[in-house]
């Protein structure tokens, strides 16, 4: 995001005109598309009643006591499952599948394409597994083997539990970077033989943009589902609820971004804060990346409304605000009494503050007596990014020039990943999340310093690449650029493999056991998730382009087509 603050200061005509940043952000694309969307209870409850019936089909017929396959069968149904994006209906089993999996597969016979997604399915589950299994795949050179090189559906799988590496595993790293030459190999083969339409290649091609690991759980669900229905052999039942389940789910968040959007335009920020940026509906996708299962809606409600605040405490302080205001504003916030807005000198900072104040009064009334403990600790959080957005206000003011680790202690806090991942717990209404995950959350976690690194080196490079503006502003990538004397390039390699290995001590902590459960825990991968989906190829938050548009109309726009494709 960016990173401006001017100094006050007058005009030569009139001493009382404070001259503020003339940055701009491009109004909202969406107009009032999603502001109304209606849907009968009745037709919303005869949808579930279907996905209720399939369910239980599924269960009896794959997930079934008495149901026996060969443990590559199950594995194979488990990875579909979760392709399709219904594991959430089938967490017991498919836990309990995989536990039996764990506990008896002799892994000697195995070809690359098993061994691969076994390890990545049990990986991703916690389960305790050396990635030595995949020595057997190198020669007495210690190279991955020739012969591999043919076997392109064992390359993409081996490309895709390559993602699941932990810190120090060399031979993840050296998986990643041989499956990634030959697939793309493949890729040029294909497209100079005017073969590149097929399945695999297109399945290719999206793995290498974006690897299950890094993907929304629903949005990989959109892409697979049309890629499933044309293999011969899916199953009809499974293919069927994957679609109804889609479709569902889109009206549910279709009709919470209609309600969201009307809170947005009734509490009229538009008006309020004409500086800041309006992107409702990208903050609400931002949300679902987060946590898109139907039961998580109170969650997303009250996330979304901080999140709101959030960016437009990003606008004041980096885009608007003077020093003298911005000090006035925190120590307001770190007060939390409403007393003392008559400290503040300008309207827009009472405005804010008000705003702030009420959002966090009314979660205290949604939630129940016993809960509403959390809302201290999401207050606790939004005071810290405000701290940390003055500090990095005060060091621009001196005009200095951070080294680089200086500007990341105040850069990590002041990216807001810490604050939103401990508040997305706050509406989660599960017997987890207790006072002693905010008190563990609260203390310095390898998961949340990792999260918020990736969060924040994506955020700088996204804006140093592509940042229109003529102003020059501190970031990560300035800061390594100066400190070590190198160009663009060479600071955008060395921050990437920061984020790598951000990412690795993310998958780490999903190792059984692990310190909170896991649905805790996930909170924090998928922020890094929705990091990578928006600003990979650019910041597609403040400036929305095409990766975002598409993203939207996909979760947000167009269900998918129930005929099934023959």
């Amino acid at each position: 995001m960016p990173t401006q603050i001017l100094v006050s200061s007058s005009s030569n005509d009139n001493p009382n005109i404070i001259v503020r940043p003339t940055k701009k952000f491009h109004p909202n694309i969406w107009g009032e598309r999603f502001l109304h969307y209606n849907i009968s209870q009745q037709d919303l409850y005869c949808q579930q009643q279907k996905v209720e019936e399939l369910k239980e089909v599924i269960r009896r017929e794959i997930f079934g006591d008495y149901y026996y396959d060969a443990w590559k069968n199950q594995l194979k149904i488990i990875d579909v499952v979760e392709r399709l994006g219904l594991s959430y209906h089938f967490e017991t089993e498919i836990e309990n599948k995989l536990q039996c999996i764990y506990n008896k597969i002799n892994i000697d016979d195995e070809d690359l394409h098993h061994v691969s997604i076994r390890f990545r399915l049990l990986r991703q589950h916690g389960f305790t597994i050396s990635s030595d299994i995949f020595e057997k795949f190198k020669d007495e050179d210690g190279n991955f083997k020739k012969c591999l090189v043919s076997d392109t559906l064992g390359l993409l799988s081996l490309y895709e539990a390559s993602h699941l590496s932990c810190v120090g595993e060399n031979i993840l790293d050296e998986a990643l970077a041989f499956t990634t030459t030959h697939l793309n190999e493949f890729l040029v083969k294909k497209k100079e033989h005017h073969e590149d339409d097929d399945p695999l290649s297109k399945e290719i091609s999206r793995a290498l943009e974006r690897p299950l690991r890094k993907t929304l759980v629903n949005l990989h669900a959109r892409h697979f589902i049309s890629i499933y229905e044309k293999d011969a052999s899916h199953n009809k039942v499974l293919l069927q609820l994957a679609k109804l389940d889609f479709n569902l789910l889109q009206c549910m968040h279709k009709k919470e971004l209609s309600e969201v959007s009307r809170w947005w335009k009734e509490s009229d920020f538009v008006h309020k804060f004409p500086f800041a940026r309006d992107r409702i509906v990208e903050l609400y996708l931002w949300i679902l990346g987060v946590y898109y299962e139907p039961q998580y809606c109170l969650a997303r409600n009250i996330l979304l409304k901080i999140i709101a605040l959030a960016s437009i405490a990003d606008d004041i302080y980096d885009a608007y605000g003077t020093l003298e205001e911005l000090e006035l504003l925190t120590h307001a916030i770190e007060r939390w009494d409403i007393n003392c807005v008559d400290t503040l000198n300008q309207e827009y900072m009472q405005t804010f503050y008000k705003d702030v104040l009420n959002c966090y009064e009314e979660f205290e009334q949604v939630l129940e007596k016993e809960e509403q403990y959390k809302v201290h600790y999401a207050k606790a959080a939004f005071k810290g990014l405000v701290r940390s957005h003055l500090d990095e206000a005060r060091c621009l003011h001196r005009g200095l020039i951070p080294s680089f680790e200086e500007y990341l202690k105040f850069a990590l806090g002041n990216c807001g990943y810490y604050m939103l991942i401990l508040s997305s717990l706050v509406g989660m209404k599960t017997n987890i999340v207790t006072k002693e995950v905010f008190e563990w959350l609260s203390k310095d976690r390898k998961i949340i310093r990792a999260s918020v690194t990736i969060c924040r080196l994506m955020d700088d490079i996204a804006e140093h690449k592509f940042e229109e503006d003529d102003y020059e502003e501190h970031s990560a990538v300035e800061c390594y650029m100066i400190e070590h004397g190198v160009c663009e390039e060479e600071a955008y390699d060395e921050l990437n493999k920061l984020i790598m290995n951000a990412w690795k001590e993310i998958n780490e902590e999903f190792v059984m056991p692990t310190e909170v459960a896991s649905p805790i825990l996930l909170r924090a991968l998928n922020f890094c998730r929705v990091m990578d989906l928006i600003f990979k190829f650019g910041d597609g938050y403040t400036h929305v382009g095409k990766v975002t548009k598409d993203i939207v109309a996909a979760l947000l726009i167009h269900p998918i087509p129930l005929l099934v494709v023959s």
